[in-house]
């Protein structure tokens, strides 16, 4: 990495340098673009090679029950439209009552996919080991005829993507709740890299699948890409790429190796979104843009100015200038900075984002990697030439190794 001890090259040289770089800026981009474009036609935004995993049998760990179709009917009131919640690339979701009188959600495997068989399935298995408080509770399943269900614990208060940004009226989140879902998310997935044997890897981290109650408690949804991590293993490789654009590891996706990093970096994306108010992909805001605005781009540069800074108005979402502590969103910036970074081994271990964000760990564990990988300069508009520090590790050559040790506990 250079030295930034190291004095600028004479003036006569300096319009050269900037030149070379911008030409550099430049073709990164387009290769993004032409990714972006490839993998949008190439790749579904869900998928999984894994063999199809049976429901659980007797003798499975397990707390969820069998549910029969006609008391799934009736408890959504024959899947009405008032009972409606949503609907995803699974299936449709209704709100229900149980014959106890149980609150719960039915998600209802869409007809004829064998995709969604396959996520059925995984789901079932894996969640239904699982129990923890930052992570949605299987309550049953059911299987009839063709008709797949997974009858969940209902969340009352929508997800994270559905109160981001204030849409249709809605308020906007105020800054303590964005920070309170973020240690609450980051602890669910915590749980599943760090204390479920074997560990869990989620692979469809995003804010559509972090769920909310009244007290703006998280948890974590949709396990229909989860893989199994056997704790011998240090790695997957998989033949087919799961998760949504905009959150997925460019490790990942141009690999096909699989760690539990990849959620990691899906994470650091949720961060951006809670800091910035900007959807993960995004389109051109200018009309003279040809390619999608990817956030964990756009906001690298702008990351490091604001920690060498500590001003981060210019990344903030409006809404939230003066209303932060700034040693909050140091710590949110800083872990978001650790999280998106292009090589997987550079990014922290989840545990270890929880005790950042909580302010049980220096910062500079996780910051000072990203101020040093400073490079060069970019022209981010036809007015003006800003000084722009982006991460050398956006470029192969640059990236360093190193391993984070894990916390003994959260």
């Amino acid at each position: 990495m250079p030295d930034s001890n190291i004095p600028s090259p004479p003036p006569d040289t300096g319009a050269k340098i900037v030149a070379t770089f911008v030409i550099v800026a430049v073709v990164v981009l387009v290769i993004v673009g032409v990714a972006s474009c490839f993998w949008k036609q190439c790749y579904p935004t869900t998928g999984s090679d894994a063999t199809p995993i049976a429901p659980p049998k007797t003798g499975t760990p397990s707390s969820s029950g069998t549910f029969t179709y006609e008391e799934l009917a009736r408890a959504t009131d024959g899947f009405s439209d008032r009972n409606f919640l949503g609907r995803g690339g699974f299936g449709s979701v209704h709100r229900g009552v149980l014959a106890g009188g149980q609150l719960v959600a039915v998600k209802m495997l869409a007809h004829g996919s064998s995709q969604g068989e396959r996520e059925f399935r995984g789901e079932v298995e894996i969640i239904s080991r699982i129990h923890h408080r930052h992570l949605v509770s299987l309550v049953g399943y059911c299987v009839s005829g063709d008709r797949r269900l997974l009858v969940y614990e209902l969340v009352p208060n929508n997800t994270l993507k559905f109160h981001l940004r204030g849409d249709e009226g809605r308020p906007v989140l105020d800054w303590p709740s964005r920070f309170k879902i973020a240690v609450g998310a980051a602890r669910g997935i915590t749980y599943l890299h760090e204390d479920c044997s074997p560990r869990i890897i989620h692979r469809d981290i995003k804010s559509e699948n972090i769920l909310l109650d009244f007290n703006m408690d998280a948890k974590v949804a949709d396990f229909g890409l989860a893989r199994f991590f056997p704790d011998f293993v240090t790695h997957i490789s998989t033949t087919r790429i799961g998760g949504t654009f905009g959150y997925l590891d460019p490790e990942y996706a141009t690999s096909g190796i699989l760690t539990a990093k990849s959620d990691v970096f899906s994470f650091g994306v949720i961060l951006l979104e809670l800091i910035t108010g900007r959807l993960p992909v995004e389109p051109p805001r200018d009309s003279s843009m040809c390619l999608d605005l990817n956030l964990a781009i756009w906001a690298a540069p702008r990351l490091i100015r604001a920690m060498e800074d500590e001003n981060y108005d210019e990344l903030v979402s409006a809404e939230l200038r003066g209303t932060y502590p700034l040693e909050q969103m140091s710590s949110m910036a800083a872990c978001a900075a650790a999280c998106v970074r292009p090589s997987s081994v550079q990014r922290p271990q989840m545990s270890q984002v929880v005790l950042a964000l909580l302010g049980k760990i220096p910062l500079e564990d996780l910051r000072a990697e990203v101020i040093s990988e400073s490079s060069y300069e970019i022209t981010v508009d036809s007015n003006s030439t800003v000084a722009e520090s982006l991460p050398a590790t956006l470029f192969p050559s640059h990236i360093r190794s190193h391993e984070f040790t894990t916390p003994a506990s959260i």
